[in-house]
């Protein structure tokens, strides 16, 4: 082929390569009209709250200045007394931005909690028809600081532009998606990514579902809609990961729309309670007890007193479901129990000592600080001189059980666990005092070997219940068959 047969065939190859390319081209979304007609129903929210400053004169010297008012210092103090009252700093305001959108032409405005709690004074602006702001005095409706959630309402001038809430049961990852918000002040900053993830759970709260997107997501952007392509809101942008790129988190509109209606009805959120703390069921405590599949919720604590404990569900019960519906982990379990209005009669399907149980509970009402959780730290079972366990017991005595702070001369105390070994595997430690094995009760070495020969290794693993530091908690320790 000739150099200049080359040069005609070069033009026809990007010819045909960029018209090839057209179609995959073409499927680029174009978000200019999605933008102009979402815009208008994105408002800016600005904050203002009184914060005292730090401390700064010291009481020392001030009780010196008090007690020698002659001193050469007396102006110099009297300055202080202008800026301090009784000797603290006088309240300035602070100052915040975050953004929210319009949900009925009425005025009423969605937002996250964290964008206006404690807030003494709250405006929102909109844009209106000319493209000019209107501001407004906002009052909060309602909050929900659990899933960061807030509902506000304006006495608008006229009817607003809204933006509507999409089926989240149709979101997928990978689709596009558009945020609209106030990032470091900079009104209605429009972003486009895809949806990266969705059940996201980042901070350890039950209630943490978030959805997970790689549209630019910045301070300010709190509270403002992430939108699908037919203008509908996805979520509400909430968090970023501050030291991710394209990493930013909004709350689903599923729990937007269940959260906003019961805060526009009720002004607050009334969750369900039964009173119990729980921990997810891993493979070696089913096996431990017996249960076909690693699922549900271990109870490892009833509170005395409350829902659970007056209905008669035990510490060791696994939850299996509610009302019929599955529970996969604790997480579930919470978010089920939360769902149902207090005072009503919720039905728990329960695993128990190798049956499945109904137990009938009604249900109490969660409050700010009763939140049921998966119990933190422990304590560790007692062994005794167990052949290929590497455990060392004994049974509790009195003066041991003073020296650990207990009252109960119940159990077997652990005296030594040996390097790898089933014990160590299972963080059992010296000094913990085993009070049951496969929930139940053992109080002689007798009695934890024949449970370990019956059950532990007939099932390969023994739940143990110990503890350490006078905590309560359950390990399992897994035996070789």
């Amino acid at each position: 082929m000739t150099l200049r047969n080359r040069h005609i065939l070069l033009p026809i190859f990007v010819l045909v390569f960029t018209l090839t390319s057209l179609p995959a081209l073409a499927e680029l979304p174009n978000f200019t009209e999605l933008a102009k007609t979402a815009g208008p129903a994105v408002v800016n929210i600005s904050t203002q709250k009184k914060v005292a400053p730090p401390q700064q004169n010291q009481p020392g010297m001030e009780k010196f200045f008090n007690e020698n008012p002659r001193t050469p210092f007396d102006d110099f103090f009297k300055q202080f007394e202008r800026y301090f009252r009784n000797g603290r700093p006088n309240p300035r305001p602070q100052r915040s931005l975050g953004s929210g959108f319009i949900l009925s032409s009425d005025g009423f405005i969605a937002t996250n909690n964290h964008v206006v709690e404690g807030a003494d004074e709250i405006k929102v602006n909109i844009l209106d028809e000319k493209g000019e702001y209107e501001s407004y005095d906002a009052k909060i409706i309602g909050t929900d600081p659990l899933t960061d959630l807030a509902l506000l309402k304006i006495d608008a001038k006229r009817d607003l532009p809204t933006l509507e809430l999409a089926d989240f049961s149709e979101v997928e990852v990978g689709q596009w998606v558009l945020a609209i918000g106030n990032p470091f002040g900079l009104d209605h900053t429009v972003t486009s990514g895809i949806v990266s993830a969705l059940g996201r759970n980042i901070s350890n709260n039950p209630y943490d579902n978030f959805l997970q997107t790689d549209a630019s997501i910045n301070p300010g952007n709190s509270g403002g809609p992430l939108l699908n392509l037919k203008g509908e809101v996805i979520g509400i942008n909430t968090a970023i990961i501050a030291r991710g790129q394209g990493i930013g988190f909004a709350i689903p509109s599923s729990i937007v729309k269940e959260i906003i209606t019961k805060l526009k009805s009720d002004k607050k959120i009334r969750r369900g309670w039964i009173g119990v703390s729980i921990t997810n069921v891993d493979p070696n405590m089913a096996q431990a007890l017996g249960l076909k599949e690693a699922k549900g919720a271990f109870i490892a604590q009833v509170v005395p007193g409350q829902p659970a404990a007056k209905a008669g569900l035990l510490e060791g019960d696994i939850i299996l479901k509610v009302n019929g519906e599955d529970v996969a982990d604790s997480t579930e379990l919470i978010r089920a129990v939360s769902a149902l209005t207090p005072g009503s009669t919720a039905k728990f399907t329960v695993y128990r000592k190798d049956k499945t149980v109904t137990v009938k509970v009604k249900l109490g009402e969660r409050g700010a600080d009763e939140q049921a959780q998966s119990p933190q730290g422990g304590s560790k079972a007692p062994d005794s001189d167990m052949k290929g366990l590497g455990l060392t017991i004994t049974p509790l005595t009195v003066e041991t059980a003073q020296s650990l702070g207990l009252t109960d001369i119940k159990g077997l105390l652990v005296t030594n666990v040996a390097n790898d070994s089933a014990a160590s595997r299972a963080d059992l430690r010296a000094g913990d005092v085993i009070l049951e094995a496969n929930l139940t009760p053992v109080n002689s070495v007798k009695e934890f070997r024949n449970i370990i020969k019956t059950q532990g290794e007939k099932r390969g693993a023994v739940l143990l219940k110990i503890v350490r530091q006078q905590q309560a908690m359950f390990r399992t320790m897994t035996l070789k068959k």
